[in-house]
């Protein structure tokens, strides 16, 4: 079986040198659940991880009631995957939209930004729309632990349809899923440039995909897109729901650009 990970920002501040010999504490939320739920034990190995790519390697030393003492083995930092894959997900009904969150955070998808798009039959306001944020957030931290990945994905504030242009004008790809699209996603051309930044918080060259709402994406929003420079794309023959497009999508791209 894997390492189990867990999420605590001390696995980024070191009291070692990077061969480990210091103790990390885990409590909190993420204590409890490794030592209650997951019952971990003395002598296992654990990896512990900021969310941004410091790792701390742990055998257990101590288990309390909510709490776990571990000693670090080795720190290590792995690099931010390359090219960003940011994924635009209009609103689904229900609790489908923790399920497209879920598997594009399972998949690698490093960016998932919630879109209030026209034709959305939910909508996000006040309470709502907190609560609703916070459900994603919750999701994309727990599968990214499930999937072992040392970067959880950034799951930003809902996005109205004109701050989506400006992340498209902004990337060196961005596609738009149609269904009346006559070039198939598999076929579009990957940019020569991708994955050159080195900063993922303002490196413009990532890929961008738009995923509508169950009632497709509207004729002025299309136009919006394309005149802020995206390319409307054909998925497959069949038609998807809309909190599984953007999974398939991904795997078609993280494809494409060499990550998968």
């Amino acid at each position: 079986m894997s390492v189990p990970v867990f999420l605590t920002e001390a696995a980024g501040r070191a009291t070692g040198d990077a061969t480990g010999g210091d103790r990390i504490v885990l409590d909190g939320p993420e204590g409890r659940h490794a030592a209650a739920v997951r019952r971990m034990r003395p002598g296992e190995r654990i990896d512990l991880t900021d969310g941004a790519g410091r790792v701390a390697e742990c055998v257990v030393l101590d288990v309390g009631r909510d709490r776990l003492t571990t000693e670090v083995l080795r720190r290590f930092e792995v690099e931010p995957p390359r090219p960003r894959l940011v994924v635009i997900q209009g609103l689904p009904k229900g609790d489908r939209g923790e399920l497209a969150v879920e598997m594009m955070t399972e998949a690698g998808v490093d960016v998932i930004v919630p879109w209030a798009a026209a034709r959305c039959v939910t909508q996000w306001k006040g309470d709502r729309a907190a609560k609703a944020l916070g459900r994603w957030r919750g999701t994309a931290r727990e599968a990214a632990k499930q999937s072992r990945r040392f970067h959880l994905p950034v799951v930003t504030d809902q996005a109205t349809t004109a701050r989506v242009a400006e992340l498209i004008a902004s990337s060196a790809l961005a596609v738009v899923l149609h269904e009346e699209a006559a070039e198939p996603l598999s076929g579009l051309a990957m940019p020569a440039d991708l994955g050159d930044g080195h900063d993922p918080r303002d490196d413009p060259r990532d890929i961008v995909v738009v995923v509508g709402p169950e009632g497709g994406i509207a004729d002025e929003e299309i136009a919006a897109f394309r005149a802020a420079g995206a390319v409307p794309a054909l998925l497959g023959p069949t038609v998807l729901r809309t909190s599984t497009a953007g999974i398939a999508a991904a795997a078609v791209l993280l494809t494409r650009c060499g990550r998968w």
